[in-house]
Protein backbone atom coordinates (compact mmCIF):
# COMPACT_ATOMS: atom_id res chain seq x y z
CA UNK A 1 0.00 0.00 0.00
CA UNK A 2 1.80 3.08 -0.96
CA UNK A 3 1.57 6.02 1.59
CA UNK A 4 -1.18 8.37 0.45
CA UNK A 5 -3.29 5.62 -0.05
CA UNK A 6 -2.33 4.57 3.84
CA UNK A 7 -2.52 8.21 4.92
CA UNK A 8 -6.54 8.42 3.34
CA UNK A 9 -7.41 4.78 4.89
CA UNK A 10 -6.15 6.59 8.01
CA UNK A 11 -8.30 9.86 7.43
CA UNK A 12 -11.30 7.91 6.67
CA UNK A 13 -10.68 5.51 9.66
CA UNK A 14 -10.95 9.09 11.68
CA UNK A 15 -13.77 10.85 9.62
CA UNK A 16 -16.02 7.63 9.35
CA UNK A 17 -15.63 7.31 13.35
CA UNK A 18 -16.36 10.76 14.18
CA UNK A 19 -19.43 10.80 12.19
CA UNK A 20 -20.56 7.37 13.86
CA UNK A 21 -20.06 8.65 17.30
CA UNK A 22 -21.37 12.31 16.54
CA UNK A 23 -25.04 10.28 15.45
CA UNK A 24 -24.23 8.26 18.89
CA UNK A 25 -23.97 11.43 20.82
CA UNK A 26 -26.63 13.32 19.11
CA UNK A 27 -29.60 10.37 19.42
CA UNK A 28 -27.90 8.70 22.57
CA UNK A 29 -29.38 11.01 25.00
CA UNK A 30 -32.90 11.09 23.68
CA UNK A 31 -34.51 8.79 25.97
CA UNK A 32 -38.19 7.33 27.26
CA UNK A 33 -37.56 6.95 31.18
CA UNK A 34 -39.51 4.07 32.07
CA UNK A 35 -37.66 3.16 35.19
CA UNK A 36 -33.98 3.33 36.24
CA UNK A 37 -33.26 2.22 32.45
CA UNK A 38 -34.72 4.35 30.29
CA UNK A 39 -35.44 3.49 26.62
CA UNK A 40 -32.69 4.37 24.15
CA UNK A 41 -31.55 4.84 20.45
CA UNK A 42 -28.15 4.12 21.61
CA UNK A 43 -28.13 0.73 21.06
CA UNK A 44 -29.51 1.15 17.37
CA UNK A 45 -26.56 3.99 16.64
CA UNK A 46 -24.20 1.15 17.84
CA UNK A 47 -25.43 -1.44 15.42
CA UNK A 48 -25.79 1.10 12.80
CA UNK A 49 -22.27 2.15 13.39
CA UNK A 50 -21.18 -1.81 12.93
CA UNK A 51 -22.90 -2.08 10.16
CA UNK A 52 -21.38 1.45 8.32
CA UNK A 53 -17.89 0.64 10.10
CA UNK A 54 -16.54 -2.81 10.70
CA UNK A 55 -16.72 -4.50 14.09
CA UNK A 56 -13.37 -2.38 15.13
CA UNK A 57 -14.24 0.81 13.80
CA UNK A 58 -17.66 0.49 15.12
CA UNK A 59 -16.02 -0.26 18.59
CA UNK A 60 -14.15 2.42 18.65
CA UNK A 61 -16.84 4.39 17.46
CA UNK A 62 -18.98 3.63 20.84
CA UNK A 63 -15.58 3.30 22.92
CA UNK A 64 -15.40 7.55 21.45
CA UNK A 65 -19.37 8.00 22.38
CA UNK A 66 -18.59 6.27 26.12
CA UNK A 67 -15.30 8.52 26.75
CA UNK A 68 -16.95 11.67 25.66
CA UNK A 69 -19.97 10.94 28.29
CA UNK A 70 -17.61 10.33 30.61
CA UNK A 71 -15.81 13.63 30.39
CA UNK A 72 -18.80 14.60 31.12
CA UNK A 73 -20.54 16.11 27.95
CA UNK A 74 -24.04 15.23 28.19
CA UNK A 75 -24.45 12.32 26.05
CA UNK A 76 -25.85 9.44 28.15
CA UNK A 77 -29.33 9.03 28.19
CA UNK A 78 -31.56 12.17 29.79
CA UNK A 79 -28.19 14.11 28.47
CA UNK A 80 -26.45 13.29 31.52
CA UNK A 81 -22.81 12.50 31.14
CA UNK A 82 -19.99 12.26 33.56
CA UNK A 83 -17.81 9.29 35.19
CA UNK A 84 -20.67 9.03 38.11
CA UNK A 85 -23.01 8.33 35.32
CA UNK A 86 -21.27 4.95 34.42
CA UNK A 87 -20.24 3.93 37.71
CA UNK A 88 -23.85 4.56 38.60
CA UNK A 89 -26.51 1.75 38.69
CA UNK A 90 -27.16 1.60 34.98
CA UNK A 91 -23.61 2.51 33.93
CA UNK A 92 -22.62 -1.39 33.32
CA UNK A 93 -25.61 -1.37 30.25
CA UNK A 94 -23.06 1.78 28.72
CA UNK A 95 -20.26 -0.41 29.42
CA UNK A 96 -22.03 -3.14 27.79
CA UNK A 97 -22.13 -1.33 24.48
CA UNK A 98 -18.61 -2.17 23.44
CA UNK A 99 -18.24 -6.01 23.54
CA UNK A 100 -22.31 -5.62 22.04
CA UNK A 101 -20.45 -3.77 19.12
CA UNK A 102 -17.90 -6.53 18.87
CA UNK A 103 -20.08 -9.43 18.95
CA UNK A 104 -22.89 -7.10 16.21
CA UNK A 105 -20.09 -5.97 14.35
CA UNK A 106 -18.71 -9.62 13.40
CA UNK A 107 -21.99 -10.97 12.67
CA UNK A 108 -22.96 -8.00 10.33
CA UNK A 109 -19.47 -8.17 8.83
CA UNK A 110 -19.17 -12.13 8.33
CA UNK A 111 -22.49 -12.68 6.95
CA UNK A 112 -24.80 -11.77 4.53
CA UNK A 113 -27.83 -13.77 5.80
CA UNK A 114 -29.99 -11.81 7.26
CA UNK A 115 -31.04 -14.43 10.34
CA UNK A 116 -27.62 -15.00 11.48
CA UNK A 117 -27.35 -10.94 11.77
CA UNK A 118 -30.14 -10.84 13.60
CA UNK A 119 -29.22 -13.76 16.10
CA UNK A 120 -25.52 -12.26 16.31
CA UNK A 121 -27.29 -9.05 17.38
CA UNK A 122 -30.19 -10.34 19.92
CA UNK A 123 -26.68 -12.07 21.20
CA UNK A 124 -24.93 -9.27 21.96
CA UNK A 125 -27.70 -7.76 22.91
CA UNK A 126 -27.99 -10.30 25.30
CA UNK A 127 -24.52 -9.63 26.28
CA UNK A 128 -25.13 -6.32 27.56
CA UNK A 129 -28.19 -7.07 29.09
CA UNK A 130 -25.88 -9.27 31.32
CA UNK A 131 -23.17 -6.75 31.89
CA UNK A 132 -25.53 -4.16 32.84
CA UNK A 133 -27.73 -6.31 35.52
CA UNK A 134 -24.81 -7.63 37.10
CA UNK A 135 -23.95 -4.25 37.57
CA UNK A 136 -26.99 -2.87 38.19
CA UNK A 137 -27.84 -5.68 41.31
CA UNK A 138 -24.20 -4.84 42.50
CA UNK A 139 -24.66 -1.15 42.62
CA UNK A 140 -28.26 -0.99 43.62
CA UNK A 141 -27.78 -4.38 46.49
CA UNK A 142 -30.88 -5.61 44.64
CA UNK A 143 -31.80 -9.09 43.24
CA UNK A 144 -31.41 -10.77 40.07
CA UNK A 145 -35.59 -11.25 39.12
CA UNK A 146 -36.17 -7.89 40.19
CA UNK A 147 -33.32 -6.58 38.17
CA UNK A 148 -34.59 -8.25 35.21
CA UNK A 149 -38.20 -7.01 35.84
CA UNK A 150 -36.80 -3.78 35.85
CA UNK A 151 -34.03 -2.98 33.51
CA UNK A 152 -34.56 -5.62 30.96
CA UNK A 153 -38.29 -7.85 30.61
CA UNK A 154 -39.43 -4.06 29.85
CA UNK A 155 -37.00 -3.55 26.74
CA UNK A 156 -37.12 -7.04 24.98
CA UNK A 157 -39.84 -5.48 22.30
CA UNK A 158 -37.85 -2.32 21.74
CA UNK A 159 -34.71 -3.76 21.61
CA UNK A 160 -35.97 -6.36 19.10
CA UNK A 161 -37.78 -3.92 17.01
CA UNK A 162 -34.47 -1.69 16.94
CA UNK A 163 -32.08 -5.19 16.08
CA UNK A 164 -35.02 -5.84 13.51
CA UNK A 165 -34.73 -2.18 12.19
CA UNK A 166 -30.94 -2.55 12.36
CA UNK A 167 -30.57 -5.72 10.38
CA UNK A 168 -33.12 -4.14 7.80
CA UNK A 169 -31.47 -1.09 7.54
CA UNK A 170 -27.79 -1.84 7.90
CA UNK A 171 -26.63 -3.90 5.37
CA UNK A 172 -29.07 -1.29 2.89
CA UNK A 173 -26.78 1.52 3.99
CA UNK A 174 -23.60 -0.39 3.96
CA UNK A 175 -24.29 -1.31 0.08
CA UNK A 176 -25.00 2.67 -0.33
CA UNK A 177 -22.29 3.91 1.23
CA UNK A 178 -19.72 1.68 -0.25
CA UNK A 179 -21.08 1.74 -3.73
CA UNK A 180 -20.29 6.38 -3.26
CA UNK A 181 -16.57 5.06 -2.00
CA UNK A 182 -17.51 6.10 1.41
CA UNK A 183 -18.13 2.59 3.07
CA UNK A 184 -15.28 0.46 5.27
CA UNK A 185 -11.82 0.53 4.73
Amino acid sequence: MNAKLKHKSKIHFICLSAIMTALTCILGPMSLPVGPVPVSLTNLCVFMSVYVLGWKMGFVSCAGYIMLGAMGLPVFSGFSGGIAKLLGPTGGYIIGFLPMAIIAGMFAQKTKNRALQFFGLVVATALCYGLGTAWYCFQAQCQLLPALSLCVFPFIPVDLFKIFMAVSAGPYLKERLNQADVGQI
